[in-house]
């Protein structure tokens, strides 16, 4: 039977439970409450994973271009991190409007049939 001091944790609350004071049984610090010169730990940033058909001839490209940066001691950490900045660049690109490189590779934006 849940207490004062052991609440029982409401699963379907906007704040589930923490698994380090669950494990613990300790709270973690609050943010104001850290040592002198240690930060709070930075979340990543969330992401999604994303599902798209890519032509095999640009998927190869792609990863050989990759592999070529790595071997070239380029700082890219991973192949998401390389997508995700070429991806960056391309919508850069779009937001140019008529002066964007894409959308005159790919033709005028207007209405298809």
């Amino acid at each position: 039977m849940p207490t004062r001091r052991h609440q029982m944790p409401d699963l379907f609350d906007d704040h589930p439970p923490d698994p380090v004071e669950a494990a613990t049984g300790r709270r973690q610090p609050a943010a104001g409450l850290r040592p002198p010169g240690r930060k709070a730990p930075t979340m990543p940033e969330a992401k999604r994973k994303a599902g798209f058909y890519l032509p095999d001839e640009l998927l190869e490209r792609f990863n050989t271009r990759f592999y070529e940066l790595k071997l070239a001691g380029a700082a890219v950490g991973n192949k998401s991190a390389l997508l995700e900045a070429a991806l960056g660049y391309a919508l850069d690109d779009l937001d140019r409007g008529a002066e964007s490189r894409i959308l005159k590779r790919i033709g005028p934006v207007g209405r298809r049939r």
